[in-house]
Order: structure tokens, then sequence, then C-alpha cells
């Protein structure tokens, strides 16, 4: 793999580091949401990075 920008290695660094699971998913998009779209930007950025972590903290739940 290629060397990546430190934003990409973020995102892959969290996914990896909860074992390739949901668990791993929902961090590689929080990951994601904090390089993409920081929490102080305008009001529709705000609005994007919630979508984002709503995402997340519904692959956080544990399954059935």
């Amino acid at each position: 793999m290629t060397d990546l920008s430190s934003a990409a290695q973020a995102v892959l660094d969290a996914y990896n580091s909860r074992y390739l699971t949901t668990v791993g998913l929902a961090a590689a998009l929080r990951a994601a949401a904090d390089q993409v779209v920081p929490g102080n930007g305008s009001r529709r950025a705000n609005e994007i990075r919630a979508d984002f972590l709503a995402i997340a903290a519904e692959l956080d739940q544990p399954t059935p």
C-alpha cells in the first residue's frame, strides 16, 4: 500500500483497532467524521457530521 494521508491513516487505524467488526466500522466512521467534518463547521457541516456519528452509534449497538 502506498503512503496514506494522515486523514486516511486515521480512518484505517480506527477500523483496524477494533478487530474488523461493526464496532471497528463505527470507529472508522467516527474517525472519518473527525477528519472530514470538524465539529466547529457550518450548520450544514454539523448536520453531516451528526449523520456520520448517528450511523456509527447504530453500528456500536449489539446485534440480537
